[in-house]
């Protein structure tokens, strides 16, 4: 190519085919061995759905949640709105709105996400006056709801969520808390009126169930917190309902070079027996596999930054596909029988994003699609693609901008791949 302006072009283009010339260690298959791909929105307006740990498809697999907006590559503010919608994958990809946000931010949204066990109902965050709060909406009958918290992750049979505080959150993650409320605890480094908040979906009931403070109390040999601002992030609930997973992280000095540090906890559902998973300070993206197992991106003394397999409670762990996964990514495995992990990448030195299918027993890595990702997509207001599966494992959804309409949704069909 001439130059560098020519060559993102020629990115740009394929990449709206779906099929980009990956990174150098990665030889690029041809463009017919990859599966369809279809976007499911458009422009002018921009729509994504967020984290790749929660339920974007109805239990029937056709409809697909997703959020509107008007701008993009700047923070939200107080006063910015988001639409709440769905995609009819059976009606042109027509879509419904739903609703609206006005607490949301760039990487998981407003919490969006189908109710599990129910066919109708969707919740997701908003703001009313100096609350966050959650609302629940009946898609058929238009009947909706508010609960007096927002809520993180959902229990598995959709009676009960988890729940952080969004405030403190915002203040020391920006782009995954909320806008618009102050944290009264901005100057406590370990209060022990913030945590785990376990919220009752009926009856809006809450109890705070594990502090920052009784985590910051917790031994801690491999890092020194000493004088540093501690906070939770990323709830996950395991499949059984049993136990629940979060990082516990505190925020570096300005001038110590680094942003945060990690630890990956378990607790009871209640709070009770917590459990250090992690212990050595660079825990990332994870996911339950089971009940009892915990696959995370992580730094470990055996091999360093790689994929491991976490058995909960106890200090046994494996790594998991260390030459064919050796990048960060947002991984889950794929139904109905975990035999497939789906993940994606950060941009490569081309701006490539690349999700993809690892097949567990032959450690063999499918590749789904080579999406180019232009360079003003970057920091808090960065768009990863955060692969989502639908409830039958054959479809999946990504974020992307590689079509040049901004961020959109996008379908791959992995039907013919899995079956």
């Amino acid at each position: 190519m001439s130059n560098s302006v020519d060559r993102r072009a020629f990115l740009a283009a394929l990449g709206a085919l779906g099929a980009c010339a990956p990174a150098e260690q990665e030889p690029a298959p041809a463009v017919d061995a990859l599966p369809p791909i279809r976007a499911l929105t458009q422009g002018p307006k921009h729509h994504w759905f967020g984290y790749y740990d929660k339920w974007e498809f109805d239990p029937s697999g056709r409809y697909v949640l997703g959020m509107e907006v008007d701008f993009e590559h700047r923070s939200p503010t107080p006063d910015d709105v988001i639409r709440i919608g769905m995609v009819d994958t059976q009606d042109d990809d027509r879509w419904i709105e739903l609703g609206q946000s006005s607490a949301w931010g760039w990487q998981q949204g407003c919490m969006l996400q189908w109710i599990p066990g129910s066919e109708t109902d969707v919740i997701w965050n908003d703001r009313s006056g100096d609350r966050f709060i959650s609302r629940v909406l009946n898609t058929q009958t238009g009947e909706t709801r508010e609960l007096p918290q927002p809520i993180y992750a959902l229990g598995p049979n959709g009676d009960w969520a988890v729940t952080t505080d969004f405030r403190r959150l915002n203040d020391t993650r920006p782009g995954y808390g909320y806008a618009g409320i102050p944290d009264p605890n901005a100057d406590v480094l370990t209060p022990d009126d913030v945590g785990i908040w376990k919220m009752d979906l009926q009856s809006g009931d809450s109890e705070l169930i594990f502090s920052v403070a009784q985590a910051a109390a917790v031994e801690n040999p491999f890092n020194d917190t000493d004088g540093l601002k501690h906070y939770f992030n990323h709830l996950l609930v395991s499949p059984d309902g049993e136990r629940l997973i979060f990082l516990h992280r505190w925020r570096f000095k300005p001038d110590s070079g680094k942003s945060f540090g990690t630890r990956m906890f378990t607790v009871g559902s209640d709070g009770s027996d917590p459990y250090v998973l992690d212990p050595y300070g660079r825990t990332s993206h994870f996911i339950w596999r089971d009940p009892t197992h915990v696959l995370a991106w992580a730094k470990h003394p055996s091999h360093g930054e790689k994929f491991y397999l976490y058995e909960d409670q106890t200090e046994t762990v494996g790594v998991v596909g260390p030459e064919v996964m050796p990048h960060n990514g947002h991984c889950t495995y794929l139904p109905p029988d975990n035999k497939w992990i789906l993940n994606d990448t950060y941009p490569d030195k081309d701006r490539l994003q690349h999700p993809y299918l690892y097949e567990i027993a032959t450690e063999k890595r499918v590749p789904l699609a080579h999406l180019y990702s232009p360079p003003e997509y970057t920091g808090e207001w960065r768009c990863d693609n955060h692969p989502r599966y639908s409830p039958d494992g054959t479809k999946v959804v990504v974020d992307s901008t590689h079509g040049g309409e901004g961020r959109q949704l996008y379908l791959i069909d992995i039907s013919e791949i899995v079956a």
